[in-house]
């Protein structure tokens, strides 16, 4: 059996982190270690005091860092150097196993000598509005698939897909092809799976591995969201130039306003109209930041620490 270790950023930690910590000690698959990349040390203490994590838990270590510190991607690597398992899960704090099978699901989308990655699929929470849950099983789908780099003419970008959220890594084929990009504002995940399929290898999206996590975001959150997401494109042509996402977005809103009109849910269309204006809108300032002052790009963006 492999032995796996569990790498979680960690940035003001609420009450649904200690029940991701529990879950984990329940997994079929015991976790060698869990790594905490903890993002200011108060936030952390505040809900659990000082060293309280590692007497309660034996197998968590804890690295803190200041915001300014932090980054998408080199926080990341720095966690994995911190393992020596042969896989790594990458989770959010705010990702919660459904179940104990969750690390033994990834291991089994791990099967095979050329595949990479294997990510979860997110389930959405209970307070999800109809939106949130439609996005979710638009992108994490029922059925389980394996994305290569002969899908690129079907899938496009999706191809790339893959979510830290809940992903799990074998390390030999991580560190052979160079880990995380160590400076990103967003899109660590996909930045790698597309450097692993243009290597050949695969990318496992393995649906019986399934996490509880979505979020109800405000339409200015949604802006600064994509905002950043539109960054990251910007500056990484040599993946996002040649397979586009804007075509996927669209789809996306095309089927979800069938579907609630399919449910005779009028009043939600208003507000995906709105909605997705708000994501259009941040996208395409993200991708065009460079012609933008300084001071404007920084209020846009969700990751204001990012531009300092």
């Amino acid at each position: 059996m492999e032995k796996v270790d569990v790498i979680i950023p960690v940035y003001k930690p609420d009450t649904g982190f200690l029940m991701l910590l529990d879950r984990l000690q329940e997994q079929t698959v015991p976790v060698n270690r869990i790594i905490l990349m903890n993002t200011e040390q108060k936030y952390l203490d505040r809900l659990v005091f000082g060293t309280a994590l590692e007497r309660k838990y034996h197998n968590i270590t804890v690295k803190h860092l200041s915001k300014r510190e932090f980054d998408h991607g080199r926080t990341r690597n720095q966690g994995v150097k911190l393992s020596d398992a042969d896989v790594f899960l990458m989770m959010s704090q705010d990702a919660i196993p459904v179940d104990e099978y969750l690390i033994e699901k990834l291991l089994a989308g791990l099967r095979g000598e050329k595949i990479a990655v294997s990510y979860a699929r997110q389930l959405p929470g209970k307070d999800s509005g109809e939106i949130e849950r439609y996005t979710r099983l638009f992108n994490y789908p029922e059925k389980s698939c394996v994305k290569t780099k002969e899908q690129l003419p079907e899938l496009g970008i999706k191809t790339f897909f893959c979510s830290n959220v809940c992903a799990a890594y074998k390390r030999e084929i991580f560190d052979d092809l160079g880990g995380f990009v160590n400076r990103t504002i967003f899109n660590e995940d996909m930045l790698y799976a597309a450097k692993a399929v243009e290597a050949g290898y695969g990318i496992a999206y393995a649906a019986e591995a399934k996490v509880i996590h979505s979020h109800n975001y405000t339409c200015m959150q949604q802006f600064h969201r994509n905002f950043d997401l539109g960054v990251s494109q910007a500056q990484h042509p040599e993946v996002f130039a040649a397979y586009p996402s804007e075509s996927e977005g669209i789809r996306l809103v095309r089927t979800m306003a069938a579907h609630l009109k399919k449910k005779k849910m009028w009043s939600e269309i208003p507000y995906l109209i709105i909605q997705s204006g708000f994501k259009y809108v941040g996208y395409f300032c993200g991708k065009r930041y460079r012609k933008l002052p300084g001071k404007l790009v920084t209020a846009m963006s969700s990751n204001k620490d990012y531009w300092i």
